[in-house]
């Protein structure tokens, strides 16, 4: 790996942190916090196909 991608690596981590962080400060339940992330993934998929469909 070059030196760019280990500060690509470590600030990946660091929004994971940030984000878990700020999920975390919601205090939802497992089953809640497993749907509201599928819901979440679920959104970007699509999102993502539409742009991939459009862009041809």
């Amino acid at each position: 790996m070059t030196e760019g991608n280990w500060i690509q690596l470590v600030a990946l981590f660091g929004w994971l942190i940030l984000a878990g962080s700020a999920f975390a400060s919601y205090r939802l339940n497992w089953r809640e916090g497993v749907r509201m992330a599928l819901l979440w993934a679920g959104i970007f998929v699509a999102v993502g196909l539409v742009f991939s469909l459009a862009m041809g």
